[in-house]
């Protein structure tokens, strides 16, 4: 396993305090802050503190902020090689780790609802967020359900209803979609059990509507998955208050891509580092808007 990198660099989050307390073994490296002067350092200028973070840390490294409970938060969790590819072969799963899967677990443990494109989840085969013991008791204390609900963006509402998204989830899974969408295809989702929302005056989903729709039920803690196209929507429409970046230690080449697509910004828009965590070379960046 490498060095660990910064827990809590550039401002006072969560991460500074997971970093401090110690702990059980089990999660992600977490080091001292620039200009520490701990560990055997590796020319980065940052200290290493050697042990693994829990899923406690974890928890508090990456929670939302407290306005979050009253007030609508969306946050991507999005990975990317170091050069630039958000995907391989059409899936993310081959430039991830096993750390970036513990994150991705935690950061659904602590959302109300996941959101994601319709492409990602015929391409990554997605199925209903489990329950996981470990976060029951803080999301029963939070007034959340006992998992996130899946919230599916779509224009066409082309999905395969049989799979377990749709017939198994423990809470129900979400269809955000326009008002022009084909009624036939909104009847058969509700038939399955889906609960449509309508987020768009035309076919497609209006990406401020849908933030405010899904508000408008109770979730405010918001985590999107991607793909590209959807968190470009939200980028573009200024509704992404954070991103949970992987930089995973891989080249591809080739033409795969980029963790956000679509038309670019005017002017592009300046997040600020909150945390970054490193485990066997992959960095795990924690960016607010500034």
């Amino acid at each position: 396993m490498g060095e660990g990198l910064a827990g809590g660099v550039g401002g006072s989050g969560a991460a500074a305090e997971g970093a401090a307390s110690g702990g059980p073994v089990g999660g992600v490296r977490a080091g001292a802050g620039p200009g520490s002067g701990g560990g055997s350092g590796s020319g980065s200028g940052f200290g290493s503190v050697d042990r693994e973070w829990s899923l406690g840390e974890l928890a508090l490294a990456y929670a939302y902020p407290e306005s979050a409970g009253r007030e609508v938060w969306l946050r991507a969790n999005m990975v990317s090689t170091l050069d630039g590819a958000g995907q391989h072969d059409g899936r993310s799963q081959p430039i991830s780790g096993a750390a970036d899967m513990r994150i991705f677990g935690t950061l659904r443990g602590l959302a109300d609802v996941v959101v994601v494109g319709a492409e990602t989840v015929r391409q990554e085969g997605y199925r209903p967020v489990r329950e996981r013991a470990d976060f029951a008791a803080a999301r029963t204390a939070a007034g959340q359900a006992a998992v996130a609900a899946v919230a599916v963006v779509t224009a066409s509402l082309d999905l395969d209803l049989s799979l377990p998204l749709f017939t198994s989830p423990l809470v129900p899974t979400l269809i955000l979609t326009g008002a022009a969408a084909a009624p036939d295809r909104v009847a058969a989702a509700e038939r399955a059990g889906a609960r449509v929302v309508i987020a768009g005056d035309g076919v497609g989903v209006d990406p401020a509507r849908a933030v405010r729709a899904l508000a408008g039920l109770g979730h405010t803690r918001l985590l999107t998955e991607g793909g590209p196209r959807l968190l470009g929507q939200f980028v573009a429409a200024d509704v992404l208050d954070e991103l949970c970046l992987t930089v995973s230690p891989m080249l591809t080449a080739g033409d795969a891509q980029r963790i956000a697509g679509g038309p670019g910004v005017a002017v592009p828009r300046r997040f600020e580092l909150v945390s970054l965590l490193e485990e066997a070379g992959f960095l795990f960046g924690r960016y607010r808007r500034s």
